[in-house]
């Protein structure tokens, strides 16, 4: 049997633990006295829809969320951004992506290169009660979209090949070995970590990672004072609103399964993402006077990447605490990054998705007990012990995220550059970059 992300739903973990199957400690169940998993035509019905959804998420979702937030004249920059990262990511996830992530590997570190270009995985293969071809699938719209969400701490002043470069190196130095970790009988995993869809693997990682590449690149031209509003909130708002729904593959296709498990997870990702919206148009009321558009839509996003890692363990009411914690945390958050520490993270990719993250990867340790409305934690785990797991495992994947990215930054510099030409910024990436156009007024 192949234990996979699913068996981190803490529901199946708790029915394995009454029956005794379940090895205390380590996060694993005993295959040996649990029945072969066979095929299951709803649940691979399900995550093909789901991968569709993820993969909306990035394409044209963030595309649109993000070329609304920035200057007419780096549109499309931003967008093609968002296109090459989900090739590029996509040819790699082949390669070997997927089986250091996925396939074995020793001590939990790392997986093995058995399953390069999908050596041996057929149509028959299964993982779990779904075909391996669609889990697949599935964790490669996941490995398409993290890389992406950093577009947002580096547009206006970015070298194309810098992206290129950066991306493809960050995929597989930082992004397979978390997902390993978690998701992949790593080291994490057996030590029953709970990130049922990514605070650790995508939103620490990409957050964390964006705050260095922003603070290596340097700010935009006026930053923070002189800086122009975004061109378009309705486009952001347009491609943020697909980002919600989309994010219902995200949570719910996580569970890998179509079944109340899946159902809980979305149930409890839109009232988390509903909420912060609320919580940050009173914010903004509270503090300027009227709520706006772009901060009703981030609200919305914080509360979306805060309920990720506990989406499949805690309740309804678990997500409405959630997307209150989310919003206010991360609202501050933003204000923090820009005029405290004074970091051009442009698009607020570490206040917003890494903090939530975060936030919400160590909120789970106490929203999921029962008494909470949670799902509970595996055989012989409190609260407590649950608690001091998730900070290993938030503090391990920040320390590893911004280390690798240091070098990975440091590396591209030295062999593409970084930052682009004063010209080129001046003229907008469209044009200098490529060639291109968001708008003609003359068509």
């Amino acid at each position: 049997m192949s234990i996979t992300g699913f068996l981190q739903a803490a529901t199946f973990r708790r029915t394995l633990a009454s029956l005794g199957l379940w090895a205390a400690g380590t996060g694993i169940a005993l295959a040996q006295q649990v029945p072969a998993p066979k095929f299951d035509g709803a649940n691979t019905a399900w995550i093909l829809t789901a991968s569709a959804l993820v993969l909306f998420m990035t394409l044209p979702a963030l595309a649109l969320f993000y070329a609304g937030l920035v200057r007419a004249k780096n549109v499309l920059s931003v967008m093609m951004h968002c296109v090459v990262i989900a090739c590029l990511a996509s040819v790699l996830w082949l390669i070997a992506g997927y089986s250091l992530a996925f396939d074995g590997g020793n001590g939990g570190v790392i997986g093995s290169f058995s399953k390069i270009f999908l050596s041996g995985v057929t149509k028959e293969s299964l993982n779990g009660t779904i075909p391996e071809i669609v889990f697949f699938l599935f964790q490669m719209t996941f490995a398409i979209i993290t890389p992406a969400l950093m577009v947002g701490a580096y547009p206006e002043r970015i070298r194309f090949g810098a992206v290129v470069l950066i991306s493809g190196l960050w995929l597989m130095l930082v992004y397979v070995p978390v997902c390993h970790w978690v998701w992949g009988e790593g080291w994490l995993m057996k030590r029953s970590v709970m990130d049922f869809a990514g605070g650790l693997v995508v939103h620490a990682t990409a957050g964390t990672s964006s705050l260095v590449i922003a603070a290596m690149l340097g700010p935009r031209d006026g930053f923070p004072k002189e800086l122009r509003p975004p061109h378009n909130p309705g486009m952001a708002m347009m491609g943020a609103g697909m980002l919600w729904v989309g994010w219902y593959g995200f949570n719910g296709g996580s569970a890998l399964t179509a079944d109340g498990a899946a159902g809980m997870a979305i149930v409890a990702t839109h009232l988390s993402a509903a909420t912060a919206g609320l919580v940050w148009m009173g914010l903004e009321m509270m503090r300027f006077g009227r709520a706006s558009m772009i901060g009703a839509v981030t609200g919305v996003i914080a509360g979306l990447a805060t309920v990720t890692p506990a989406s499949g363990f805690v309740g309804p009411m678990g997500g409405v605490i959630l997307g209150i914690a989310g919003s206010v945390v991360c609202f501050f958050a933003v204000d923090l990054v820009k005029h405290r520490i004074r970091v051009d993270d442009s698009l607020d990719v570490f206040a917003v998705h890494g903090v939530g993250g975060i936030l919400g990867t160590l909120l789970v340790a106490f929203l999921a007990h029962p008494a909470m409305g949670g799902a509970g934690y595996a055989k012989d785990v409190t609260m407590g012990g649950q608690f001091v797991t998730q900070i290993l495992g938030v503090g391990t994947t920040v320390i590893w995220s911004a280390i690798a990215t240091y070098a990975i930054v440091a590396v591209t510099r030295q062999f593409v550059g970084l930052r682009a030409d004063p010209e080129a910024i001046y003229d907008g990436l469209d044009m200098s970059a490529h060639g291109e156009r968001g708008y003609s007024l003359n068509n």
